[in-house]
C-alpha cells in the first residue's frame, strides 16, 4: 500500500525491502483494465505479479507484470482486489440495513431481479398515492386555479390566435395606413421600368429604351456591338419580371377602410390576449397548451379521485407480490448464508457459535403512508422491501439466539465479519 512505503520497513543492514504477490484477476474488471492500461503481462493462469521495492534512501519502486509502473497503480490495483479487515469493520454488522446488504449480496441475482421490479412498481405506486392525497386535500384550491385556466382558455379560444399572426397584422396595417404613399411609389416605378400606362412615346420607360437599343445593335454590322444583343436580351427580361411584379403589388393597393378597421379591431383583440397572457401571439398559444396540461392534473371531481384510487390499488396488489417474492428470495440466502458463515467461523476458534439470520416483516398500521398488504398483514413498503434482517448468534450448545451485537464481544464481532466476508467472497471481486 503506497501509504505504508516507509524506509523503517528496511530491515537494519539491508539496502532496500521487497514486497511481491500474485493476483487472480478472475472477473475483475476494473483490476483487468488496470493491468491493461499498464500493459502489464498476464501470466497463462490469468494472474499477474505485483512488486514493490523500498530502498533505504527513500526512493520507490513498483512493477506490475514485469512492467515498471508508477506507484498509485498497485494502489488502485489494491483497492479493486483486497479487502483490509479491522477490528472497527464490526461496527457494520450493527446497522439492520447492512445486515439486509449482505443477504442482497450473497444471493446475487435471485434478489437483485425481484428488487429491481419492485422498486419499479413502488415508484409508480407513490406517485398516484402522492397525486391522490394532493388532489383530495387541495380540492377547493385546484377547482379555484382550474376555473381560472379554464376562463383564460376560453378567451384564447375565442379570439383563435394563429402563430405569428400579431406580427403579420402590424405589416398588413402599415401598408393599409400608408397605401397612398406606396401606390405613388410603386406607379412611378412600374412607369419607370415598363412606360406611361396610355403608351406616351415620349415615356417608353426601360423597357422601351432597352428595346430600342436593341434594334439599333441588331442593324449593325460590327461583331463587338451585335455580341451585346444578348446582355440586352438578359436585361429586358429581368425588367420585363420586376415591371409584372410591380403591376400586381399595386393592384393588391386597392383603398378599403373597411379593411383597415377590420385588421385594426383584430389587432385589439389580440392586444387584450398579450397584456394578460404573454408578450406575444406564440407566448399566449404556448401559455394555452400549458394551461390545458395543468388542468388535465386538477380534475377533482369523484370520477377521477375513484380512478386513481383504483390504480393506487392495483399497484398495491402487484407491489405486493413482488414484495412476497423478494422476502422468499431473502429467506432461501438467508438460510444458506447462515450455515456457510457457521462454518467459516468453525476455524476461527469459535467452533460451537452458530449465527442464524432471520427474515421478517415490519407490520404497521393504516397511519403509515407506505403501508402495503402482504399475505393479510400490513408491512411497510420501503425502498428495499418490505423485511427487516437480523443476525443472531448462539454462541455455544443450548445458548439463546440473541442479536450478534449483544450475544458477542468486540473480537468475537470482528471474526463474524471476517467469516461474512470470506462468504461473500464469490459476490465481490475483493
Amino acid at each position: 500500500r503506497a501509504a505504508e512505503a516507509e524506509v523503517s520497513k528496511v530491515r537494519t543492514g539491508m539496502l532496500k525491502a521487497f514486497v511481491e504477490g500474485r493476483f487472480e484477476l478472475g472477473g475483475a474488471e476494473g483490476a483487468t483494465r488496470i493491468v491493461t492500461d499498464a500493459g502489464a503481462e498476464v501470466d497463462e493462469d490469468g494472474s499477474v505479479i505485483a512488486l514493490r521495492a523500498v530502498s533505504v534512501d527513500g526512493r520507490s519502486r513498483a512493477h506490475l507484470g514485469g512492467r515498471s509502473v508508477p506507484v498509485g497503480v498497485l494502489a488502485d490495483l489494491s483497492e479493486q482486489l483486497i479487502a483490509v479487515h479491522g477490528q472497527n469493520d464490526q461496527l457494520r454488522l450493527l446497522r439492520p440495513a447492512e445486515q439486509r446488504a449482505v443477504i442482497d449480496r450473497f444471493a446475487g441475482e435471485a434478489v437483485t431481479e425481484p428488487l429491481e421490479q419492485y422498486r419499479a412498481v413502488r415508484d409508480e405506486w407513490l406517485a398516484v398515492v402522492a397525486e391522490l392525497t394532493e388532489r383530495s386535500t387541495r380540492s377547493r384550491e385546484m377547482a379555484q386555479q382550474a376555473d381560472l385556466l379554464r376562463h383564460g382558455l376560453t378567451e384564447i379560444d375565442a379570439v383563435a390566435p394563429e402563430p405569428g399572426e400579431d406580427t403579420e397584422l402590424t405589416e398588413q396595417i402599415k401598408r393599409l395606413a400608408a397605401v397612398d404613399e406606396l401606390r405613388a411609389a410603386a406607379s412611378a416605378a412600374h412607369a419607370a421600368v415598363s412606360g406611361s400606362p396610355d403608351g406616351d412615346p415620349d415615356a417608353p420607360g426601360a423597357l422601351g429604351l432597352i428595346g430600342e437599343a436593341t434594334r439599333q445593335l441588331s442593324g449593325s454590322e460590327d461583331a463587338v456591338l451585335r455580341e451585346l444583343g444578348p446582355r440586352l436580351d438578359e436585361a429586358s427580361v429581368l425588367l420585363s419580371e420586376v415591371g409584372a411584379e410591380l403591376g400586381s403589388y399595386l393592384e393588391t393597393l386597392d383603398a378599403d377602410p373597411a379593411l383597415l378597421e377590420k385588421v385594426l379591431a383584430r389587432q385589439a383583440d389580440l392586444k387584450r390576449l398579450t397584456r394578460k397572457y404573454a408578450a406575444d401571439v406564440d407566448g399566449v398559444l404556448a401559455w394555452a397548451d400549458d394551461a390545458r396540461r395543468r388542468m388535465s392534473t386538477m380534475d377533482t371531481s369523484e370520477e377521477a379521485l375513484a380512478e386513481l384510487a383504483k390504480r393506487r390499488d392495483e399497484l398495491a396488489v402487484t407491489l405486493a407480490g413482488h414484495a412476497l417474492r423478494l422476502s422468499e428470495a431473502r429467506i432461501e440466502a438467508a438460510a444458506e448464508l447462515a450455515e456457510a458463515i457457521t462454518a467459516e467461523m468453525s476455524g476461527l476458534a469459535m467452533r460451537q457459535a452458530e449465527i442464524e439470520i432471520t427474515v421478517e416483516r415490519r407490520t404497521v398500521d393504516e397511519s403509515d403512508a407506505h403501508a402495503v398488504k402482504v399475505e393479510g398483514r400490513l408491512v411497510h413498503a420501503g425502498p428495499d422491501g418490505v423485511d427487516d434482517v437480523e443476525l443472531l448468534l448462539r454462541a455455544h450448545n443450548g445458548a439463546p439466539p440473541l442479536p450478534v451485537h449483544k450475544a458477542a464481544s468486540g473480537g468475537e464481532l470482528s471474526r463474524v465479519m471476517l467469516a461474512i466476508e470470506v462468504v461473500l467472497a464469490h459476490a465481490d471481486t475483493v
